[in-house]
């Protein structure tokens, strides 16, 4: 390799893209609303249409991989339909399927993605809820609350014994339990549903597929309605962003229970036919060496992680030559959500993906909801830029109203729900008068003059704030970039300050790291960002390291790997009267 070659002169691996279109309507008082013409295919509009085609098409191609002790248990094409045939013909001869939903208390797995397939099929909804609600020591209320909205008919876990508290749930008695793993005397083993009489799929395009939670970060919790339309289209929209016949291989943790790991990872694809290594590490240093290990053996085409995973795995790739051999070897699209990537992070694994392979490998991101499918915008060009949120997918508008200096995004498209299970008030009130879904966003252009470079996420409406003196403070801008000065010190920050005279972060630290080093980046790295800041609703005043990691069980992280910052400021509001007390507490630092 030309030892010349650098990031900044190395070419872009080809993405296979399809060439990027947008249409631009001007309106009154500078409204705008966006929309990618690009057509994309109709032919599969329910969720079970691409497995029977990919079954008859690709019969021996290996649909889905999970670990089993060294190796991998897959499945194919052909198997996976015939076994959802099968259990579809279970469930009916139970006599569970109906408009209330199959709730799934289960980890990603080959199992789960079958019966939920099998239920689906037959016109039952499945609720898949976070496995973190059933656990042993999960706060009880936030199963019951599911429960109460759900109304299940019937149960699937994985494993019995792992989820045992939470099938104990006063609202889950007397149903009947499909169990994996540990089945009790009660429960129906998994294997038992294999022996069904096969049922063809006789599911509509309009009918309910799932019932998925929204995550509560910006409010109570929702069932919002995704019909099979919504998410198949949704899949063939993002498809048709790519000129690409090869189907994508992917190794993913995104949960079930949401809709990106749900909708844009396992539909998408079987949609395209493609493979998916299920992967169970996250994004913590303790459970992220599964991930390693799994990436040590399986050379994907597609990554998607959070954050806070590509911050450990740069890690991982700057140190092991081999691992980076293999990750790079055939990879095209690096993706993240849930939350911002640093800059500095992209830029490292771009310095090792470029020493490896001589190629940059283009950095996609999305933007969407539950409620919208989930993909309503995405970055489909060659990118190394973080902060994106990209422009509409094809067959998608986005109206953007002028409002208090930034733009109020609202989207349209076959992607988006009809509304909430058992709410139609809030359902109506979801949606504006032109029809559009009012996501509560704010967006604004990398360039006002080139709309066509995409649009940056400009803070949710509702979580910005203002200081004492009336300053205001842009939420997601500020975490952003504080994150990005300070690298890989620190995984997250909450910003504080509401009616303080400044703005302070909470800072959770990277637990690779020692403690002084933590301090010494912090310190260093929010001068610089306070050095460029303009005004004080953009410059730290206050920050504190919190003594551990963001708490799972409480729902501070999410099982995406974003933090709840609500909820995190009431969980550590101690935490908080620290950060401004005065004078400042010693572990304060003051800027």
């Amino acid at each position: 390799m030309d030892a010349e070659l650098n990031i900044a002169t190395a070419p872009f691996r080809d993405a296979r893209y399809a060439p990027r279109r947008l249409d631009i309507e001007h309106r009154a008082d500078g409204e705008m609303v966006l929309t990618n013409p690009t057509p994309y295919s109709t032919r599969f509009q329910t969720m079970t249409a691409a497995l029977a085609h990919w079954a008859t098409k690709t019969p021996n191609r290996v649909w889905l991989a999970e670990r089993s002790g060294e190796g991998w248990r897959t499945i194919t094409y052909r198997e996976a339909h015939e076994q959802v045939e099968a259990i579809a013909g279970a469930l009916a001869a139970l006599g569970v399927v109906r408009l209330e939903p199959l709730l799934i208390l289960a980890n990603n797995g080959i199992d789960h993605a079958l019966i939920s397939y099998a239920a689906m099929s037959q016109r039952m909804p499945i609720a898949p809820v976070s496995p973190q609600y059933g656990l042993k020591g999960a706060n009880p209320a936030r199963l019951a609350m599911a429960c109460r909205a759900l109304k299940p008919a019937c149960v699937y876990t994985d494993d019995a014994e792992l989820f045992a508290e939470g099938l104990l749930q006063p609202g889950l008695a007397g149903l009947p339990v499909v169990a994996s793993k540990n089945p009790g005397p009660r429960h129906i083993p998994f294997e038992k549903m294999l022996q069904g009489r096969r049922e063809v799929a006789n599911a509509r395009p309009a009918d309910p597929a799932k019932y998925l939670l929204t995550s509560g970060s910006t409010g109570h919790p929702k069932a919002v309605i995704c019909s099979h339309g919504n998410i198949s289209l949704n899949s063939a929209q993002i498809d048709a962003c790519f000129d690409d016949p090869e189907p994508p291989l992917m190794v993913n943790s995104a949960p079930w229970s949401h809709s990106l790991g749900a909708n844009s990872i396992l539909h998408m694809s079987v949609h395209r036919g493609g493979t998916v290594y299920i992967d169970h590490g996250q994004p913590t240093a303790a459970r992220f060496g599964e991930t390693v290990r799994n990436l040590r053996e399986i050379s994907p085409t597609y990554q998607n992680m959070v954050p806070a995973g590509w911050m450990l795995f740069v890690d991982e790739l700057e140190k092991d030559e081999k691992l980076a051999r293999r990750f790079f070897e055939k990879v095209r699209v690096l993706q993240y959500g849930g939350a911002a990537l640093g800059q500095a992070v992209a830029d490292r694994i771009q310095a090792v993906a470029v020493r490896t392979v001589g190629e940059k490998i283009s950095f996609a991101s999305g933007y969407g909801a539950t409620e919208t499918g989930p993909t309503a915008c995405n970055v489909h060009w060659p990118n190394e830029v973080m902060g994106l949120i990209g422009l509409p997918v094809p067959g998608t508008s986005v109206r953007l109203l002028p409002t208090a200096g930034k733009f109020d995004f609202r989207v349209k498209g076959p992607q988006i729900t009809k509304g909430y299970l058992g709410l139609p008030e809030r359902s109506a009130q979801a949606f504006d008068d032109q029809g559009f879904y009012i996501l509560g966003d704010a967006a604004r252009f990398v360039d006002p003059d080139d709309p066509q470079q995409g649009m940056i996420f400009d803070g949710r409406l509702s979580e910005n704030f203002k200081l004492a003196s009336g300053t205001f403070v842009g939420v997601g801008d500020l975490r952003i970039a504080a994150i990005s000065a300070i690298g890989g010190a620190v995984t997250d920050a909450v910003v504080c300050g509401e009616g303080e005279a400044s703005v302070g972060l909470l800072l959770y630290p990277n637990p690779r790291l020692a403690p002084l080093a933590i301090a010494e980046a912090v310190r260093k790295g929010l001068e610089a960002h306070n050095a460029q800041a303009r005004g004080s609703g953009g410059k730290v005043a206050r920050a504190l390291v919190l003594p551990d990691a963001p708490d799972a069980p409480s729902g501070e992280i999410t099982d995406k790997g974003y933090i709840a910052q609500a909820l995190a400021r009431q969980r550590r509001a101690g935490a908080i009267l620290r950060l401004f007390a005065d004078p400042p507490a010693p572990d304060v630092m003051v800027f």
